[in-house]
């Protein structure tokens, strides 16, 4: 299977506590399913060394979300699953799908001032 991940650098200004703009190394990446995409993100992030990583399609149930803090320590992350409603009803029945999760590198916390979350109600 051919997994796919595109890279950006960016500059921020905004999220840090200096007027001096920062470079970051931000990527997005097509996961294909956790464990599947697991090994192909870690190796990604041990040669590319991202500061934001965007991953779509992670297929995770909400109580599985904390394979990320698991895998991932140098990031803390943020996201949703997909499957929340699917889960909610019962047992699951089709094949997983979706989910999204941000990646921030832990050394940019001590530069954040606010970060803040909204969340819409369906």
């Amino acid at each position: 299977m051919m997994m796919s991940w595109t890279s950006a650098t960016a500059t921020a200004t905004m999220l840090m506590k200096t007027d001096r703009p920062a470079n970051l190394k931000v990527m997005s990446f097509n996961m294909h399913g956790f464990f599947q995409g697991q090994s192909v993100l870690d190796d990604i992030i041990n040669s590319e060394q991202p500061d934001v990583i965007l991953v779509q399609e992670h297929w995770l149930t909400p109580h599985k979300l904390s394979n990320f803090e698991k895998y991932f320590a140098d990031y803390f992350s943020f996201g949703s699953s997909a499957m929340a409603s699917c889960t909610e009803s019962g047992f699951l029945r089709r094949r997983p799908f979706g989910g999204v999760m941000s990646l921030i590198n832990k050394n940019l916390r001590k530069n954040i001032l606010r970060l803040f979350v909204v969340r819409s109600v369906l």
